[in-house]
């Protein structure tokens, strides 16, 4: 049966476009908020994915089933789920067109579409990706073939490539190369690993970069900084980069035997296409209360939007009682505007037993949940990433669930601590 036939013109008082983590996760509170709420969740998704984890499948420390349930399951009774494709916006007519046909009218709209992968933007990388070597972790079909290749690799080139900003989870094009590393170094095999990343620096906060420069170095990898990669050839196992220099650009290959590919990143086409979109297409909203800057009524939550803030699963949490109180406020006509600080978390996987966890906000101001030096990597915080955020996700998160905010700003000691990956 399809949407078209089962919610034809249909009214709901909130309309959440997007079934992911923010989508569900918003959903799943407001109706704890209040059960009267007619709520819709709109995404053509047959399954939901818990994509923090699909590094650890990468790396082999992960069972990559356990990464996936399916979308009814994941949004809560009293909720509807129309599993339709959002191909426009009518904020004029508080409208959302969908493929089939149907518009689905408003009172309040939560935008939480996430971001499209770009695959095409790279030559020759759909037709050779997931053999010759060539893997990604951004498909949860493929992170098993990457812990595949990092097993069956022996000896020479591994590449490990990150697009141009903004990407979701801006840190796991490098937690693979730790994990990979790691596995080489347990095995005693040499490797010449080496990060391509358009970007000049490790990371883009400093106070983590430098950090994560000694964790290149303690694995002899070596960072190619304005190194983008715009073309590959699978049979050949050729990467081919447009590399930036002082002098210019131009185009170098690099040859291998493994590689690992994080594809460019951008909004989903129906949003940059959208009057709801900025001048590079994101859904344009406040970035502190997450309200679009031209239609109060509208609402928008993790990857889509314009927000200068790392896309990663830690933002989502802290954004989701910032659009909450926000909606509930704009449809009650009374409480407090809430504000969401830019707050998001990074758990950089540096092998496979310690995790580096980086936390800031806007304007990379370092505030972090623990008073321990974050630059260090700890194999408390591996327990964190492995076992107790998958939990958290599952059964607070996405129920609905309050989840407690730790973070604040901290001061720590400007020198390098030892660093043990």
């Amino acid at each position: 049966m399809t949407a078209a036939t089962t919610v034809q013109n249909s009214f709901f008082s909130v309309v959440v476009v997007g079934g992911g983590s923010g989508g569900a996760s918003v959903a799943a509170r407001l109706r704890r908020i209040n059960p009267a709420l007619d709520i819709a969740v709109i995404d053509p998704a047959e399954y939901h994915y818990y994509q923090p984890a699909w590094t650890l499948v990468g790396g082999g420390q992960y069972d990559a089933t356990k990464t996936r349930r399916l979308m009814r399951s994941c949004i809560p009774r009293g909720v509807e789920l129309i599993p339709g494709e959002v191909i426009a916006f009518d904020p004029e007519h508080n409208t959302v067109i969908l493929k089939e046909g149907a518009r689905i009218e408003y009172s309040q709209l939560v935008v939480a579409a996430g971001i499209e992968l770009d695959w095409n933007a790279i030559e020759g990388l759909p037709e050779t990706l997931g053999k010759h070597g060539v893997t990604s972790n951004y498909r949860y079909d493929l992170a098993p073939y990457t812990w595949q290749c990092i097993q069956q690799f022996k000896k020479g080139v591994a590449l490990f490539t990150q697009p141009p900003m903004p990407i979701k989870c801006a840190g796991a094009p490098q937690k693979i190369l730790y994990l990979a590393a790691d596995h080489f170094r347990r095995k005693k095999i040499s490797a010449d690993l080496r990060f391509c990343t358009p970007t000049p620096s490790m990371f883009s906060v400093p106070f983590y970069a430098q950090a994560l420069d000694q964790v290149m170095a303690a694995y002899q990898a070596r960072p190619c900084f304005g190194h983008r990669l715009i073309k590959v050839d699978g049979p050949a196992k050729t990467a081919f980069f447009e590399v930036t220099t002082d002098a210019g650009k131009s185009i170098q290959p690099m040859e291998f035997d493994l590689l690992h590919i994080v594809p460019p990143q951008r909004a989903p086409g129906f949003i940059r296409e959208s009057t709801l979109a900025d001048a590079a297409g994101w859904l344009e909203v406040d970035k502190r209360t997450l309200r679009h800057v031209r239609y109060p009524n509208i609402h928008g939550i993790g990857d889509c939007t314009s927000t200068p803030n790392s896309k990663t699963a830690a933002a989502v949490k802290n954004q989701i009682p910032v659009v909450v109180s926000n909606l509930m406020e704009a449809l009650a006509g009374d409480g407090n505007t809430q504000t969401y600080d830019g707050y998001s978390s990074c758990p950089l996987t540096t092998s496979a037993g310690k995790v580096m966890l980086a936390e800031f906000c806007y304007n990379g101001a370092i505030a972090t949940s623990f008073p321990l030096d974050p630059r260090i990597p700890r194999s408390v915080y591996w327990w964190l990433k492995r076992s107790f955020l998958p939990y958290l996700y599952w059964n607070i998160l996405i129920k609905g669930k309050s989840c407690p905010i730790f973070h604040k700003p901290r001061k720590f000691a400007e020198n390098l601590p030892s660093i043990i990956p």
